[in-house]
């Protein structure tokens, strides 16, 4: 039940060897258990990067050709802001042309404005530890984003308030499988919405220590933030440090809205993360075919990626995504589609030719009410599409059900599992004398089993990838224990995750300014709910 451990191989868990089978010593196991999570506050994060290649799925001639299909889109389209004159007169002083609020661009110029942009950059921590890389071989995994429902199998379905969204910055700090925790993971309702920006912040920045992401759904929220993390980070290290991420949504087809380009602004103002993330949902905000929304999502996500260099030059960025297929005679999302899976393919090959990290459009992400098979099926075939691609940072890896509207306690658990055997995977194969065990072959000798050699014995513990929500003990040992599911299995471990979070250390008198600066702010708002 420890999703916890002190390095990047699966922990021992207590087994011993008798005869040719191996037994499961329990109370050895328990022991561990309390004395991993006792060690979990000094770990740091499991594998951060990738050894293996990553799959390329266009030829350059089909990459050359998204591009063009993208700077004709930027020439013939364009992109509106709306309600933003700075944005459209830093734009204009570049030499792009302006009609009204529509911007339009020569092809190529686009481009060259994103040319700043680092190739890799550090994300940093509190705990140094936990500072994540960004771009090159890294890979980052984080939790779900923007739920406004939970569930677990105890109470169900229900709205999330604070208590939920602390329980999944704590349950994600407590795994080394998530290496960044998240932003809104999901939406506190119990809280006003002009205010709940600053429990959440508050949250990210005192339960947990990994990099985090501040809020966007306002310029108030925005200052906040940044006013939050120099009280963490010290005003000075903000200059020189991105210690946070701004997720900025475009509302595709074509759209910056006067809120998200601010924001924008404002993020990169001082040197902060920014995430520029088209969404579209083929047939919707665009058209069906996976090429041409590649294109568009190539072309929208340039231009933020534009705009945050024209700020501040060498402001470090992401190109995201978020696009799905849709099922043309319902309307309703599909999610883990060979379409949808094709374009973030694509686009981790675009964003690596345009020199800047790439956030995938998908994670173990799915259209289903519940944790059950369809849930997996999908998470599991976009998220393979996503990590295999080449993305360095993986939202939603963790707890989504229904598109998005729900966050489940359940759910969170499996695809942790998930994320850890992905991982593992990304480390690839030892090839090395070592790893031929020659010595096994002759200390056992034909028609004999491996199971006590030297080398089975010194390599048994962290030999493979150790699931721990499986049971595959045999089907009659299965019904006597109650003939438990993955789902009780996971309840179990979340629980037990919760029950056993130790918060990470905290200067005291950065506490108290962080809650000091909370109180304020709130006692300067009237509620407001909408």
């Amino acid at each position: 039940m420890n999703f916890s451990s002190t390095n990047n191989n699966a922990p021992n868990r207590g087994t011993k060897f008798v005869k040719d089978h191996l037994v499961p010593q329990r109370s050895r196991r328990r022991r561990k258990i309390k004395t991993d999570r006792l060690e979990s506050r000094k770990s740091v994060n499991a594998f951060q990067s990738r050894r293996i290649s990553s799959y390329q799925l266009c030829t350059d001639s089909d990459l050359e050709k998204i591009e063009e299909q993208a700077d004709w889109l930027l020439e013939n389209v364009g992109m509106e802001f709306r309600g933003d004159e700075e944005a459209l007169e830093l734009f204009r002083d570049a030499g792009a042309t302006i009609n009204h609020e529509r911007i339009t661009f020569e092809p190529g110029l686009v481009r060259s404005l994103c040319a700043t942009a680092p190739s890799t950059f550090t994300l940093h921590s509190r705990n140094s530890n936990r500072s994540i890389g960004l771009g090159a071989d890294h890979v980052v995994f984080m939790p779900g984003y923007g739920s406004p429902f939970v569930t677990d199998l105890e109470r169900g379905r229900r709205y999330a308030t604070i208590e939920d969204f602390r329980n999944f910055v704590k349950l994600t700090y407590s795994t080394p499988y998530m290496h960044h925790s998240g932003g809104t993971i999901v939406e506190p309702v119990d809280v006003p919405v002009n205010k709940r920006h600053l429990d959440m912040v508050l949250a990210h920045l005192t339960l947990s220590d990994k990099p985090f992401m501040g809020a966007v759904t306002s310029l108030d929220g925005a200052r906040d933030s940044i006013k939050m993390a120099q009280l963490a980070f010290g005003e000075s290290y903000l200059h020189n440090h991105a210690v946070m991420q701004a997720n900025i949504n475009i509302n595709s087809p074509f759209v910056f809205d006067g809120v998200m380009s601010a924001v924008l602004r404002e993020y990169a103002k001082v040197g902060q993360c920014i995430c520029v993330s088209p969404a579209i949902f083929g047939g919707a905000m665009g058209p069906v075919t996976p090429a041409a929304i590649t294109a568009q999502t190539l072309a929208e996500a340039m231009t933020g990626i534009a705009l945050s260099q024209l700020v501040k030059p060498g402001c470090p960025v992401v190109m995201g995504s978020f696009h799905s297929t849709m099922n043309l005679r319902s309307g309703s999302l599909t999610f883990g589609t060979p379409e949808a899976n094709l374009v973030s393919m694509a686009l981790s090959q675009l964003g690596h030719r345009l020199g800047v990290p790439v956030r995938s459009g998908g994670g173990n992400v799915t259209a289903s009410n519940a944790a059950d098979g369809q849930a997996m099926a999908d998470s599991t075939n976009a998220f393979w599409a996503t990590v295999i691609s080449g993305s360095h940072q993986v939202w939603h890896a963790a707890g989504w059900l229904e598109g998005g509207l729900t966050m489940s306690y359940e759910k969170f658990i499996l695809d942790l599992d998930n994320c850890g055997a992905m991982l593992r995977l990304l480390q690839g194969m030892e090839v090395s004398q070592e790893s031929f065990a020659r010595e096994s072959y002759i200390e056992a000798g034909p028609g004999e089993n491996f199971l006590t050699t030297s080398h089975t014995m010194a390599n048994y513990s962290n030999a493979n990838y150790e699931s721990l929500l499986p049971d595959t003990g045999p089907f009659e040992r299965w019904v006597e224990n109650g003939s438990v599911d993955s789902s009780n299995r996971a309840a179990r471990i979340w629980k037990d995750m919760l029950a056993q979070y130790e918060r990470p250390d905290i200067e005291q008198n950065v506490q108290s300014r962080l809650e000091e600066f909370v109180r304020m702010r709130k006692a300067e708002m009237s509620d407001a709910w909408y």
